[in-house]
């Protein structure tokens, strides 16, 4: 099942070098790197984690996680985060998907079942375990977030964890076990600022990898109920006209295009 991917040490492919929490590139604007192997040369003595991940523009994309090691290179390094703020939608996924893979590969060393170890199966992404034959896939934890409206206002809040920055947003959550997504709409809305909705429609979605979510992105109308936050979650929520609105995320985010496309239907009605 656990084949070593072999690589022409000339031919040049896409890599992706995940090194800690961050990808080793060229500059922060192209965080593929189009070189050949044998240029990498800080990185040969890990060509056994070679993992490819598909094709970008008909070559090959190549995943080398360095894990935790400290390495020397010539290379820059940049966030995740960092590549969603400079490079484009498609590239983005790419990477999106070489961290989810790394991060499955990381944490599915040993099964979660019998504790042996476990060993990559070479036809697709996967952890097998020979001793008692339990499979693992790359986890993928879906979240909705939701924009909710009420004649020319926007229902916006702060999280806790937005505290310092001061910035306002969506509401967002995980779906539970069991339900719908449209009923984790509900539900989020009602747990996290007390209020009901209606009228929802699917928005959009994005591949959001910290570490490993999908959101679903909807935007729905109050219904009733005035705001009552959750303090666990909540620092504050409040109904914002569209013309004075405080600090909102960037549209390279779900949650900002989700506001810009709420403000649109606003003004259109």
């Amino acid at each position: 099942m656990n084949s070593k991917i072999v690589v022409s040490a000339t031919s040049e492919n896409y890599w992706i070098i995940v090194s800690k929490d961050r990808i080793l590139c060229s500059t922060a604007t192209e965080p593929l790197l189009l070189t050949r192997w044998s240029a990498l040369t800080f990185a040969h003595a890990y060509e056994e984690q070679i993992v490819g991940i598909g094709e970008h523009n008909d070559k090959p994309i190549y995943l080398l996680d360095l894990r935790h090691e400290n390495v020397e290179t010539h290379l820059e390094s940049v966030s995740l985060r960092g590549a969603l703020i400079h490079c484009s939608t498609e590239t983005f996924n790419v990477l999106a998907r070489a961290w989810q893979y790394a991060l499955f590969l990381r944490t599915h060393k040993y099964c979660g079942q019998c504790g042996s170890q476990m060993h990559k199966v070479s036809w697709e992404m996967a952890m097998h375990c020979h001793n008692c034959q339990h499979r693992c896939y790359p986890r993928v934890s879906p979240c909705i977030i939701v924009s909710i409206y009420r004649d020319n206002e926007i229902l916006l809040a702060m999280g806790t964890r937005h505290k310092d920055i001061g910035m306002y947003s969506t509401l967002a959550g995980f779906v539970e076990s069991g339900e719908s997504l449209e009923e984790a709409v509900h539900r989020e809305v009602k747990e996290e600022v007390g209020v009901n909705i209606k009228n929802i429609r699917y928005f959009d979605s994005q591949a959001w990898p910290f570490p490993h979510s999908i959101m679903v992105g909807y935007i729905a109308e109050h219904a009733s109920g005035a705001i009552n936050i959750d303090d666990d979650e909540i620092c504050d929520a409040n109904w914002y006209q569209i013309d004075q609105l405080p600090k909102i995320p960037p549209t390279f985010s779900i949650a900002g295009r989700l506001i810009e496309e709420t403000i649109k239907i606003i003004k259109a009605t």
